[in-house]
Order: structure tokens, then sequence, then C-alpha cells
């Protein structure tokens, strides 16, 4: 039998966690975002392997590069999926406090 851990092991992809670890490493970097390098660097990765992740990540719109400075930062798709998520978290809020008051009221 097979424990989690072997379960795991067995289906991680180091180039898909490389992906999600560099999201990440830039969430909290929306203002002046980072440089490939030092994405490179916090990841402990290859300059080639970053570059091949951003363009990636780019083609979705889940990065986004900063003009002036070349520098990456989320992009507004990843961060409408938070929206979308926050957004239905509030609404299941609203709903279950809608039951509860209807629940609570004297007739």
């Amino acid at each position: 039998m097979t424990n989690k851990h072997d379960e795991r092991h067995m289906h991680d992809n180091g180039s898909q966690r490389r992906i999600l670890d560099a999201i990440l490493l830039l969430a909290g970097q929306e203002m002046h975002g980072l440089a490939p390098k030092d994405l490179a660097a916090g990841l402990k990765v290859s300059p080639a392997s970053i570059t091949r992740d951003l363009h990636n990540l780019k083609a979705v719109g889940f990065v986004e590069q900063i003009g002036e400075t070349g520098r990456y930062r989320l992009g507004p798709a990843l961060v409408r999926i938070s929206v979308a998520h926050a957004t239905a978290l509030m609404r299941a809020a609203q709903r279950l406090e809608e039951i509860r008051n209807r629940y609570s009221s004297e007739p």
C-alpha cells in the first residue's frame, strides 16, 4: 500500500512546481515586480528555465512585464481568479447570514 507522501512524490513535476513557486515569489511584488535574474536566484534555477516559465505564464495572463523596467509582476488573469474567489466567499457568507436571520427571526 502506498502512503500519501509516496503518492505525492510519484506525481511531482519539477517544471510545474517551479512555475507555481514563481507565482508565489511574485506575490506581493505588484508595484516594482521582479527581474528574471531575481526570480532565477530565488528559485535556484537557470535563467533559461525562468525565461521559459515567464513566457508560459505571460501567455496565459498570469504575469505581465512592466514596460519601463522589464521586471515581471502578477498579471490580471491570475488576480481575477483571486477576486472571483473572494467574491464567491462573500456571496456564500451573505447567503448563510440570510439563512441564519430567517431561522432566528420570530414570526
